[in-house]
């Protein structure tokens, strides 16, 4: 039987952030696992890993201006996956991987 608290999906971030403990924190897994905190824990880092993200990137395409997407998509879009490889790093070494 699933738990109520398991109905909701996780995220991306969360399923990560699960993914680490698992491998590299055990006690702090099963103990979150034991006390029933885990989902919630998962998805709490779920969605501050989104808000950040959304915060990052608006911080990062202020400082580095994007190119013209009209005139030079394929600029366009090589610096944005640019900038999001940037914030995702930092919320990996933030968020997940602490």
């Amino acid at each position: 039987q699933v738990s109520p608290l398991q109905e909701e999906p996780i995220g991306k971030y969360g399923r990560m952030r699960k993914s680490f403990l698992k491998q590299h924190r055990a006690m702090s897994y099963n103990s979150l696992l034991l006390e029933e905190k885990l989902y919630p824990h998962l998805r709490e880092t779920d969605r501050t890993a989104g808000l950040r993200m959304e915060r990052l990137m608006k911080e990062l395409t202020d400082k580095n201006p994007l190119p013209d997407k009209q005139t030079d998509q394929m600029a366009w879009v090589s610096h944005m996956n640019s900038l999001k490889a940037q914030a995702e790093e930092i919320i990996l070494n933030e968020l997940i991987y602490n």
